[in-house]
């Protein structure tokens, strides 16, 4: 059984005020957050820091360098000089992507990245797509509790316009996911997903 912290758990304000470090942390040792908790409350926190820098990134043209200077703000490192991004893009979280060299995401892609999202080197993300790495407890009485984990992108994937990729999904180098596809599971490396849930049709090479 999880044991994930409430408020009433809570002996010091220094629980509460936990670092990005801190939360993955925590995450580390047990995915589940339950709703109140030090961990829930910052990823409110976060949450109001993310779009605060999306609102800046969406509400106006930029050149290619800003957008990657307001992106490495975002994250919270420099991002690679190759990385390139058509606005609109949406986060509600935003340290924990993770983003490799030469990636391209088109407009519109949605990251709840509490649990983690990796784009490897070269990828290439579609209109649209979300990465959602959290999940919602089953039980009625417990739905603001969340399990987190984390989405990981090969290099040179290219994923499809309006395709959705559920927490805990690896996408093995060079593979396809096609456009308005649900990953629910690991796609292996150099093969097209596609469908609801996706699953593999074809193998590349």
């Amino acid at each position: 059984m999880t044991r994930a912290l409430r408020y009433n758990d809570v002996a010091s304000r220094r629980e509460v005020d936990m670092t990005t470090q801190e939360f993955n942390a925590q995450l580390q040792r047990d995915n589940h957050i339950a709703a109140g908790s030090p961990a829930h409350e910052f990823m409110h926190k976060a949450a109001d820091e993310a779009r605060k820098t999306t609102a800046l990134i969406n509400g106006a043209y930029h050149t290619d360098e800003e957008l990657r200077a307001l992106m490495s703000r975002l994250v919270g490192y420099r991002v690679d000089d190759g990385f390139r991004l058509f606005p609109p893009v949406y986060t509600d979280f935003g340290k924990n992507i993770k983003i490799g060299k030469d990636v391209f995401v088109n407009s519109g892609c949605c990251f709840q990245d509490q649990g983690g999202v990796t784009l490897g080197d070269g990828c290439l993300v579609g209109h649209n797509v979300v990465f959602a790495t959290l999940d919602h407890d089953k039980r009625p009485g417990r739905r603001g509790d969340m399990t987190a984990a984390p989405i990981v992108v090969g290099k040179d994937v290219w994923i499809g316009a309006h395709a959705t990729i559920l927490k805990g999904v690896t996408i093995g180098d060079g593979a396809i996911v096609a456009a308005g596809a649900v990953v629910t599971r690991d796609v292996p490396p150099n093969t097209i997903a596609a469908g609801v849930p996706a699953r593999v049709v074809k193998t590349i090479g």
